[in-house]
């Protein structure tokens, strides 16, 4: 695609060029904001706000204790595995100024999904809510993994209420699973410890690696994604441009319900909503709407960032239905695609339009995004500033306007590449710097763009990536187990949700109960199939390869037919 297409169209607003190097680092942009907005908010959560003044030092703590207090040196990774808590910003920033990269880690992953997570990018060091330090206790021996800071939910809140909260998730909520980690640290001691230290500056270099960040990609193969400063300083600014119509810097209140340990909510709110100095109302648990909802109310909030699953829970409550949006100036959707009916039945109950846009982890994640004075439904918007977009067929030639291929993108903040796979990389970015997003899209002839189509196998429950491949792998160590194949339906609250297939070994049985309970041991709740289909066999190609897609289409067909008799 020509390189002045949407400038010409676009002359301002989203579409302008943004200067990737305007900052060397994160670091830079953090001391900057925190001393521009120092008195401002920065995050609230449970009730407890902290400034960017706050953030800074308690950030400068725990990178002085690393620095001082342990072995670790520049480049080294840490695995981050907190919610969406006041200690993961501090721990966050307070890595990156000890120049270490962040391994981002889900709170909700089994002992397997951690083991190759750790060992994959070789973390030597980890950050853990207590919750999950029973899992961590089965996986450190094989990982390279020698400091372990543990936290709990309430430890940033004052002393009385940090004691009742962390005693009801504890013991009357029994959230907390009994660990024995000797040699391990808690975060309010390492911040006390390293208050006392000086921490030294690390001038990172734009190109070295920031976060690590994990994702299926393309092939389902769990693959951390090379996200550099630069990526990550080049989607901030475009971020900023997106919102300068609509938000004024150190003035709003956005609110934070997506997990900031995804790559979505990672850059909006750690990244470019600290870049302008606003304040980001932590939601930890947002499945419980009433907590959510009273934290909300509390808040003259003028932002909010989610997807479409959360949208229709709450435009399906009627206490969210009540709260003030007299202040809301803007909604961003991403992770998923927005269905038309829920953005309009948004729009009618809080008077505003939701502005839809696309990226990936690859990405850091945003790549295009509806401009908030014109948004078209359906659509996911124009590229962000300095990045381009075509559509190619099978063969890689470009094609034009108005016909449907495969998606590529380019700019400043497409990833450096997978960590450790450079077959992977190959796959995914040509020499010119293009990504191949696997997704089937149109370039509209006014520059919009639209997914047409999918990638081929992956299934998106509730913005999160699910891979068949590694669903297929946990069901093929049972032992009864033959043949097995995982797809992704539609479903109006999440999406999709995961059907499986299973041809038993001859003489073997297996219930439903059974397939389940063995998923949920060694797979995150949301990669968990809902569905369970026995058969005695599977449609295959002519070298004994699944067909998912001839699985899927059927099922299609009979939802349709189910409709229609209905």
């Amino acid at each position: 695609m020509n390189e002045n297409f949407w400038k010409d169209k676009y002359p301002a607003g989203i579409a302008s060029e943004i200067d990737a190097d305007l900052y060397p680092n994160i670091q830079a942009v953090l001391a900057e904001s925190c001393e521009k907005y120092a008195d401002k908010p920065a995050f609230t959560n449970l009730g407890k706000t902290i400034t960017y003044a706050d953030v800074y030092r308690l950030s400068g703590d725990f990178a002085a204790w690393l620095q001082h207090k342990t072995d670790l040196q520049p480049g080294d990774r840490i695995a981050i595995q907190l919610p969406n808590v006041l200690q993961y910003p501090v721990v966050v920033f307070g890595a990156i100024r000890a120049g270490l990269v962040v391994v981002n880690t889900n709170p909700l992953y089994t002992a397997r999904e951690m083991e190759h997570q750790f060992t994959d990018s070789g973390a030597k060091a980890i950050v853990c809510l207590a919750n999950m330090a029973h899992l961590l206790e089965k996986v450190l021996p094989s990982t390279e993994i020698k400091t372990v800071i543990l936290t709990e939910v309430g430890d940033f809140l004052p002393p009385v209420k940090r004691f009742v909260v962390n005693s009801v998730v504890k013991y009357i909520k029994k959230m907390v699973p009994a660990f024995h980690i000797p040699q391990a640290y808690w975060l309010n001691d390492v911040l006390k410890q390293g208050n006392k230290k000086i921490a030294r500056n690390i001038d990172a270099e734009s190109q070295s690696i920031a976060v690590l960040q994990y994702t299926g990609g393309t092939t389902g193969v769990a693959k951390g994604a090379m996200l550099t400063h630069r990526n990550l300083i080049a989607n901030m600014l475009q971020a900023r441009t997106m919102m300068a119509s609509e938000l004024e810097e150190g003035r709003e209140t956005v609110v934070a319900p997506l997990p900031l340990y995804h790559i979505y909510a990672f850059t909006f709110h750690c990244m470019a909503m600290m870049m302008t100095g606003n304040h980001n109302l932590l939601i930890t648990n947002p499945r419980d709407l009433p907590s959510m909802l009273k934290d909300m109310a509390k808040w003259k909030f003028s932002g909010f960032v989610g997807l479409n699953t959360l949208f229709v829970a709450l435009c399906n409550n009627k206490e969210f239905r009540k709260l003030d949006f007299s202040a809301l100036k803007m909604t961003i959707s991403g992770g998923m695609a927005l269905q038309i009916a829920t953005a309009q039945r948004w729009k009618q109950i809080t008077g505003v339009q939701i502005c839809e846009g696309y990226g990936m982890t690859e990405t850091s994640p945003i790549a295009t995004v509806n401009p908030v004075q014109n948004i078209q439904l359906g659509t996911i918007g124009i590229p962000v500033g300095s990045t381009l977009c075509k559509v190619i067929d099978e063969a890689g030639n470009e094609l034009p306007l108005g016909e449907a291929g495969e998606l590529c993108v380019k700019g400043p903040q497409v990833m450096k590449g997978y960590w450790s796979n450079e077959e992977a990389t190959r796959e995914a970015l040509d020499e010119q710097g293009w990504l191949r997003t696997g997704d089937i899209a149109i370039i509209q002839e006014d520059g919009y763009l639209r997914i047409v189509d999918r990638k081929k196998d992956m299934i998106l429950v509730s913005g999160f990536n699910v891979y068949p491949n590694e669903i297929e792998g946990v069901l093929v160590t049972m032992p009864e187990v033959l043949q097995c194949a995982a797809i992704g339906l539609p479903d109006e609250k999440s999406g999709e949700v995961i059907k499986v297939f299973i041809v038993l070994r001859e003489g073997q049985s297996l219930t439903k109960e059974q397939v389940i309970k063995h998923m949920r041991e060694n797979l995150t709740g949301y990669k968990v199939a809902r569905q369970v289909e026995f058969r005695n066999e599977l449609p295959t190609t002519n070298v004994g390869k699944v067909l998912r897609r001839e699985l899927r289409d059927s099922e299609l067909k009979k939802i349709a037919n189910a409709k229609q008799s209905y």
